[in-house]
């Protein structure tokens, strides 16, 4: 799906296709994963991310999201940084090579912009 100017989309509905979290990845359940690509302007994307229960590591992206439903606790491993509570209304700032890891309690969905 593609954003057309002027035309609403219902984010919280939005079907996204998933996929298992890439196993070396994963360190306690099964979590499934996946993202909707819906806008580019200039260098930026524009999305959402959905991520069922489960713990996963990650290396980011430049990125700011904000939560639409769902709740994780984000780890940083590199920078050391202390634990972020997330939940519907949290919006997040991540920087290009942060490791985390990602405990994710009930299934987040988010919409990102990155770069």
């Amino acid at each position: 799906m593609t954003l057309e100017p002027g035309v609403p989309v219902d984010l919280r509905t939005l079907a996204i296709e998933t996929e298992p979290v890439e196993a070396h990845a994963v360190e306690s359940g099964a979590p499934v994963a996946g993202a909707a690509a819906l806008a580019e302007i200039g260098e930026i994307e524009v999305g959402v991310w959905e991520m069922t229960p489960g713990v996963a590591t990650d290396t980011e992206a430049d990125e700011v999201f904000v939560v639409l439903a769902g709740r994780a606790t984000i780890e940083y491993l590199d920078p050391a940084l202390p634990p972020a509570e997330i939940g519907p209304g949290s919006m997040v700032w991540l920087t290009a090579g942060m490791r985390t890891r990602w405990t994710v309690t009930e299934t987040l969905r988010k919409v990102y912009v990155a770069g």
